[in-house]
């Protein structure tokens, strides 16, 4: 069936809505717009179905949840906690995991949606960045993301909080540490958000209007943003066959993409279901009832708030005193981890398309991928980026590191202290030379074939094994590989009119982006090299501007699959 026919239910749908309000002609269209093919694609699905999952079980939740401070003595079915005193949201929390029915197996659907709604929400931006998937014109999709990203873990830190345990308040406590340690600001924020001295009769029911309000409802208008951009925009494709900036090849919306989400959502669905039913987690019964004066050991955050957890313990109790005193108290040692490695990661996501287009000069639109391999450099970056927020994560935990294996605190923590700088440092010089490698094989099989198994004998004695050209597909994902582009006019041609810099190129900002874009950009193993001893002398100059491409409309077919020309 070519692009052109249109099956019997599209027909009979476009042709009811255009009857009544004239649209029939954009739902066929949209209903046979075609999504590219890989596995990769998929990793942003499962957040976009967890925050589904989310938004079901949380309005289970509050049909029962209490968000009041109001002391009460718990009367209810858990016998070990009858007779304490306790918050009306701690007891509630307490009945619906025990009183109402399916009431635990929602409260542990909703945790476990919502610490895979982060982590695919992690690795969907990995896949993006790696893959140079936020190149115009998709910067500020990009942009939206990250802010997407940020906002989750404000919601996660707000419905973490809200049972009222032991354990939530601990969290809640390091919050209002770090709350009021910020200058000028601090004091009325804690008052804010605990309505008064900590902890206040006022926070959980704030919280809970954060967390069930206010903050759902700017996700859900950014992830509808996110979709409408993509939508507009056509999704980006791995290099292969056919495929080019120009078109987009894979499958139409109806009814492959839609049977193929459809079942992806049902697969998350009961991996959420089976966890939430046979993996315990937060259990907040055996916590017990939030106290100021007591902490739970070995207390651990949700994971996405464990590279905070493990800055605060890894930085050294550091505070400046203003004017003697004075002037107030700067507490570097709350201050320094609650912002700058946030403001590292976060800060950094949303500057890098800007910064990389700045280095290189590269201002045409992209919408084939680029395989981690091809820009090591920025793989590299990203990789320094994942070990230091690894590192974090890990000595968030570092007690119970020192308490399994036996090591001193102490030392963990200088370990820690020394890995978070020489961690990233590694981290980079490795994957960069894995790159390289990784790109010298590629040339090596483009130039030598791959190996046959087949062993033969030459006149003179000598065995070989006898070598064949790579499958076409596999050869034209590899020569998808396009030269990282470096700025014009930077004076880096030997001998050439490149000499004589630009303008915009002969000040000191101007000399530093010349050489910045040199080491970036350029090619460091050419695919026409047999050997991979490549230099990377042969440069692609792109000024600002130049490149940009216009989209066509034109269809066409390659294979089983749909080419819909952009």
């Amino acid at each position: 069936m070519s692009i052109e026919s249109v099956p019997k239910p599209i027909e009979g749908a476009s042709t009811f809505v255009d009857d009544r309000i004239g649209a029939g002609n954009f739902l066929r269209r949209n209903l046979r717009k075609i999504f590219p093919d890989h596995w990769s694609f998929l990793l942003g699905e499962i957040a976009l179905y967890s925050f589904i999952i989310l938004l079901l079980t949380g309005t289970f939740l509050t049909f029962f949840f209490k968000p009041s401070m109001g002391h009460v003595e718990y009367t209810g079915s858990y016998g070990p906690l009858q007779g304490v005193m306790m918050s009306e949201a701690y007891a509630s929390s307490l009945s619906i995991s025990f009183d109402v029915r399916g009431g635990l197996l929602m409260r542990q659907m909703h945790h476990w949606a919502a610490l895979l709604f982060i982590g695919g929400m992690m690795v969907h931006a990995l896949r993006v960045f790696f893959t140079g998937a936020y190149r115009k014109p998709r910067e500020l999709n990009w942009l939206i993301g990250v802010l997407l990203l940020t906002l989750a873990l404000l919601e996660g830190l707000t419905g973490y909080s809200l049972p009222d345990d032991l354990l939530s308040g601990a969290g809640l406590r390091i919050t209002e540490g770090v709350a009021i340690s910020l200058p000028l600001v601090g004091t009325w924020i804690t008052f804010f958000l605990f309505g008064g001295e900590y902890p206040g009769e006022d926070v959980i029911s704030r919280f809970y209007s954060l967390h069930i309000l206010l903050i759902p409802g700017i996700l859900l208008a950014l992830i509808s943003a996110h979709m409408i951009l993509m939508w507009v925009q056509k999704h980006t494709q791995m290099p292969g066959k056919g495929r080019t900036n120009e078109n987009v090849v894979g499958a139409p919306f109806y009814p492959a993409f839609m049977i193929k989400a459809g079942a992806y959502f049902m697969f998350t669905f009961g991996v959420i279901a089976l966890l939430g039913t046979f993996a315990q987690i937060n259990p907040i019964w055996l916590f017990g009832p939030y106290t100021p004066a007591d902490i739970s050991a070995g207390s651990q955050p949700d994971f996405y708030m464990g590279f905070l957890e493990g800055s605060l313990r890894l930085m050294p109790a550091w505070e400046l005193n203003l004017f003697g005193g004075a002037g107030g108290t700067l507490a570097m040692s709350v201050l320094i981890p609650a912002l700058v490695p946030m403001g590292i990661v976060m800060t950094g996501l949303a500057l890098y398309p800007f910064i990389e287009q700045w280095v290189t000069g590269d201002r045409r639109e992209h919408h084939v991928a680029e395989r981690p391999r091809n820009n090591p450099h920025r793989t590299s970056i990203g990789m320094s980026a994942v070990t230091f927020y690894g590192v974090l994560w890990l000595l968030g935990a570092n007690d119970e590191i020192s308490a399994f294996f036996h090591i001193s605190l102490n030392w963990t923590t200088y370990a820690g202290r020394f890995l978070i700088i020489a961690g990233p440092v590694l981290a980079y010089i490795i994957t960069y030379r894995i790159c390289l490698g990784l790109q010298r094989s590629d040339a090596a099989i483009i130039s030598h074939g791959v190996e046959s198994g087949v062993i033969k004998r030459l006149p003179h004695g000598e065995y070989i094994e006898v070598h064949v050209p790579p499958h076409e597909s596999i050869e034209a994902h590899m020569r998808g590989k396009e030269a990282i582009p470096i700025v014009s006019g930077g004076g880096t041609g030997p001998k050439s009119r490149d000499d004589i810099p630009s303008k915009g190129m002969r000040g000191p900002l101007g000399r530093l982006r010349a050489k910045m874009s040199a080491a970036y950009g350029g090619e460091k193993i050419p695919l026409d090299d047999g050997h991979g001893h490549g230099h990377g002398e042969d440069h692609d100059a792109i000024g600002a501007g130049h490149g940009e491409h216009d989209e066509h409309a034109a269809a066409g077919k390659a294979g089983d699959d749909k080419s819909l020309t952009r």
